[in-house]
């Protein structure tokens, strides 16, 4: 059985923001959160789902929200007893343990917190193996299974239960409420066996993510091409652009941060790159020519220092590399593409693949 330790914490959530895409939230709150988690109730189990009683309960637990308003508003600590209490008290049993909704900004992180907190392992695997701004669109829900009964706390005490009849409209009515909570909440969902967690879900996610971290940190403390190239490799990513901020608009709505960046090539100010955001980085598009789209990622790297930059921390004149990395093999199918692809979120394109994808 693997643990993650206190050691594990910033290579963590270097690789979580790489797979946040731009989004998913700045890791630096799950950070402290992780931490203090850790050194009250030691080193978290994490487990595969062999590991489990087939029959287990698994609970997959994130925050949801704009990660905009996570910033200014987070988990004051019994967010999650509520969640994981409200389902256990819907489903007549407890749960075996928790999964990263998403492994990307903050939900790679606080789930593992939540774990430790509820005396459970964490199951090394997630629902996405990237960060997506929408709960119906996971790897579960392509293996048929229910976001409901869906679970949500928010700071001020407020517990919601949402129960739909498909995850599309769970994901409407989750929005709304957590609109109405601060723009900010814990959720608890997808409640599944452990056998359908292995059947379904991305598996070694939080591996996966542990050891991208691992690899920036060392393009950030050596500067190399070679270790750049041996980030990219794992990643099965590659550099599509590099450039300055020269415009960025943000802001909320519908629950969602949505907003525009601009890059001016560093070698040729004439290029232009704009990335289109729903809290997370969706299309990029250089000279009104689309060059990545979701599902694939597209994750900003700060040049000088190789620090992976969330859409909330983007400003006028960062000098940024532009990295598309191809997505879990599992969306690059029909209904994959159908759930997670441009027109998914109203761009009138075709994905374009990126990496390892073509």
């Amino acid at each position: 059985m693997k643990h993650i330790t206190e050691d594990d914490i910033e290579d963590l959530a270097l690789g979580a923001v790489v797979l946040g895409a731009g989004g998913g939230g700045d890791p630096w709150i799950a950070k402290i959160m992780l931490r203090e988690a850790i050194r009250r109730h030691g080193p978290i189990p994490l487990v595969d789902p062999d590991e489990l009683d087939p029959e287990g309960l698994v609970l997959s637990v994130g925050m949801v929200g704009a990660p905009t308003a996570i910033i200014e508003q987070f988990p004051n600590g019994d967010e999650v007893p509520r969640v994981l209490d409200s389902m256990a008290g819907l489903l007549g049993r407890p749960g075996a343990a928790v999964m990263p909704i998403e492994v990307g900004g903050m939900n790679t992180l606080f789930p593992l917190a939540a774990a430790a907190h509820a005396g459970l392992p964490c199951v090394d695997a997630d629902a996405m193996r990237r960060a997506f701004p929408q709960i119906e669109m996971t790897l579960l829900t392509l293996a048929g299974h229910s976001v409901s009964p869906v679970a949500l706390a928010d700071v001020r005490g407020n517990d919601v239960i949402v129960q739909s009849v498909n995850n599309a409209t769970a994901e409407l009515f989750t929005r709304t409420n957590v609109m109405n909570m601060g723009m900010v909440a814990v959720l608890c969902a997808y409640p599944l066996a452990t056998a359908e967690v292995a059947s379904a879900a991305a598996l070694g996610s939080v591996s996966y993510c542990l050891e991208l971290g691992k690899r920036l940190r060392v393009v950030a403390e050596s500067g190399t091409d070679d270790a750049l190239e041996d980030f990219l490799g794992f990643a099965d990513g590659r550099e599509v652009f590099a450039g300055v901020v020269v415009d960025v608009e943000r802001r909320t709505v519908d629950g969602f941060a949505r907003g525009t960046v601009v890059l001016s090539h560093l070698d040729d100010p004439d290029r232009l790159l704009r990335i289109e955001i729903q809290n997370e980085n969706l299309i990029a598009v250089e000279d009104g020519v689309p060059i990545v789209t979701v599902p694939d990622l597209i994750t900003l790297l700060d040049t000088e220092t190789s620090t992976p930059v969330t859409t909330e921390m983007l400003a006028y004149g960062q000098r940024l590399r532009v990295i598309g990395i191809a997505v879990h093999e599992r969306w690059l199918e029909p209904d994959g593409l159908a759930l997670t692809g441009p027109r998914a979120f109203g761009y009138d394109l075709d994905h374009i693949p990126v990496g390892g994808n073509s």
